[in-house]
């Protein structure tokens, strides 16, 4: 583990760091307070070892700022003192420190403490890996592996909400494998997972990394596009068509004779900056003239056709 050991006493540095050293821990160490949280944050330790009278922050101040400043890490705080009253055992505790020791330090008693703090440390690391899993989990179609509709509620939000604040364009696409259910009725709900699955993964291989794509729901998926402009997203959205006709899916129940998808475009540019709510229904309905229109293409929302620019 790395351990701060904060304390403005050089005696008691010293004893505190050769403690953590022959535990087996790497120690870094600050003379006050406010030094002590400078390192905390480059080093952002598993384990901080703080006096509790100290200058500039003291140990109370320190532990308070180290457990406002966490978010999926822990750290554990042991907090050092000569004034081993009750009343300041309370307030450290009452301040996020885990335990404490009071001086003058007794190395076998900070030994104690880190094998504590290394469990602890350990199970909270654990956890966080948990919950992020989990987290990645319920933002996952299971079948496409693509992004799922919750995740598309939290980009889209973020990405609208930054580009009303910046000016800057993005644009909003919904894709559609055509006939699908014509599909299924020849070839079986099976072959119809494994196409899904192929057609995702062609997706997911086009276009920039800050592209995002999602399954939108059924055999319908959905592209956000960050910093395209109209005429950028329609190219971007043509070579993702023709990739997916590039697989030869064969589909006997589709006019191609293979597996197509159609689309429909909306962006957020210049003199239309509407609603993402909006953007969504222009791009459904210019999904739906894209179907009309014989399917395989994309289509362009009206209300940003006119928008349309290199």
């Amino acid at each position: 583990m790395k351990v701060l050991v904060a304390d403005d006493d050089f005696g008691s540095r010293l004893v505190a760091k050769a403690a953590v050293e022959q535990s087996g821990h790497e120690c870094i160490v600050a003379a006050d307070g406010s030094s002590a949280w400078e390192l905390y944050r480059q080093h952002r330790p598993q384990v901080v070892v703080t006096d509790l009278m100290m200058p500039g922050l003291n140990g109370l101040e320190l532990c308070r700022a180290i457990r406002s400043a966490e978010e999926d890490s822990y750290t554990y705080l042991v907090l050092v003192t000569s004034k081993d009253s009750r009343e300041d055992v309370v307030a450290g505790m009452q301040a996020g420190a885990d335990d404490y020791v009071a001086k003058p330090l007794d190395p076998f008693a900070l030994h104690t403490r880190l094998l504590v703090a290394q469990r602890v440390t350990s199970l909270h690391t654990d956890l966080a890996r948990y919950r992020a899993a989990l987290a990645e989990q319920a933002r996952t179609d299971p079948l496409t592996k693509l992004h799922n509709r919750l995740k598309l509620s939290e980009d889209l939000e973020q990405l609208h909400h930054a580009s009303a604040r910046y000016g800057t364009d993005y644009s909003l696409a919904i894709c559609d494998v055509d006939n699908f259910k014509r599909y299924n009725d020849l070839y079986g709900h099976q072959a119809g997972d494994l196409a899904l699955q192929s057609v995702a993964a062609s997706l997911a291989a086009q276009g920039r990394e800050s592209d995002g794509i999602y399954r939108f729901g059924g055999e319908e998926f959905l592209f956000l596009l960050p910093g395209q402009t109209v005429s950028g997203a329609e190219a971007r959205l043509a070579r993702a068509l023709e990739a997916v006709r590039d697989l030869g899916i064969a589909h006997s129940g589709n006019p191609s004779g293979t597996l197509t998808l159609s689309a429909g475009l909306s962006a957020f540019v210049p003199d239309h900056r509407v609603s993402s709510e909006r953007l969504l229904k222009e791009a459904d309905m210019a999904l739906y003239t894209a179907k009309s229109a014989g399917r395989n293409r994309v289509e362009v929302a009206p209300e940003v056709r006119q928008h349309t620019r290199s």
